[in-house]
């Protein structure tokens, strides 16, 4: 459904896209993740035919955004970062004018209409001007232009920026049921919005891809996936007790609020040792958690590492 290969951009002498090269398929949400400056929105106005690249190709339904750019726009909704607009319209004027440039069938805008100022909840600002609409409900005009015409990709820069967490909750939603019949490129900085929506992640730092993994699959790489936490009465006794289990590589407590992290050896479940020690230790604890692996940590790691310095 999307494809690049090799997608470069310059502005001046600046790289801020570097090669990069990768495929998204249908059904697929692909979150684009990175620091600020990383280079997700200038890849994502690529693929919308909003730039142009410098060299390398982006492909969207198998339609070439540079030679054959009004057939890949037709199959695509773009939200680009900030949602603008003609802020003078008011939100009806608006999608009404959006239907005619997107040429939905007459017979089916009316339908369109509806179904996308239901879906994002417009119905109480639909005679304002846009200008006068708080941000968050900018940002739902700017994802109901996006898919009022039904398409089947859509590049989506930031799409629950300036919305209250319920607001977020209803979006990603949205996205999770648009993507059984679409295919969906997030850029965000919301590591929970990975979580919530994502199926894929790909990772760039100083315009290069440094990952391209499942969620799970970058948190398998985290030094807490597999790793113990609790809370004890006795923080003292339980890390010396801990720390001489041959299956753990360190044990950590946490300054604040004394809360314990025992790390595994690599290839060790440990949940059933720190369970049986603390037993036969009589060391009460109040909550015991088994860590799946901290994104934030593997994302910081990526992206400052010697990989990210490569890049740079």
């Amino acid at each position: 459904m999307i494809e690049t290969d090799n997608l470069t951009r310059y502005y001046g002498d600046i790289a801020a896209v570097a090669g990069i090269s990768f495929r998204v398929e249908p059904g697929e949400v692909l979150g684009f993740l990175g620091p600020n400056g990383a280079g997700k929105s200038t890849t994502m106005k690529m693929l919308a035919g909003f730039l142009a690249p410098s060299a390398g190709t982006a492909r969207v339904c198998g339609h070439d955004v540079q030679a054959a750019p009004l057939a890949a726009k037709r199959v695509l909704g773009y939200l680009p970062e900030g949602a603008p607009s003609y802020g003078e319209m008011s939100v009806r004027e608006f999608l009404q004018f959006i239907v005619r440039m997107r040429r939905v069938d007459p017979e089916q805008r009316r339908r369109r209409l509806h179904d996308v100022i239901a879906r994002l909840q417009l119905e109480r600002v639909l005679e304002q001007p846009i200008d006068t609409l708080s941000k968050g409900f900018k940002r739902r005009v700017g994802l109901a232009q996006a898919i009022v015409h039904d398409p089947r990709v859509l590049i989506l820069d930031e799409p629950t920026d300036g919305l209250d967490p319920n607001q977020k909750h209803e979006v990603r939603g949205l996205i999770n049921a648009m993507a059984r019949e679409r295919t969906i490129v997030i850029s965000t900085h919301l590591l929970e919005e990975v979580h919530a929506v994502c199926s894929r992640v790909v990772i760039i730092a100083h315009g290069r891809l440094l990952a391209d993994a499942t969620p799970a699959e970058l948190e398998a790489r985290s030094r807490y996936h597999g790793a113990v936490s609790f809370s004890a009465v006795s923080s003292l006794a339980a890390r010396e007790a801990l720390e001489r289990l041959p299956s753990v590589d360190g044990v950590e407590v946490d300054p604040l609020d004394g809360r314990i992290t025992v790390f595994p050896r690599p290839g060790r479940d440990i949940l059933g040792d720190v369970q049986a020690l603390l037993a036969a230790q009589g060391i009460r604890i109040t909550e015991i958690q088994l860590e799946r692996g901290r994104l934030d940590e593997v994302f910081r790691r990526i992206t400052t590492g010697p990989a990210a310095e490569a890049a740079a």
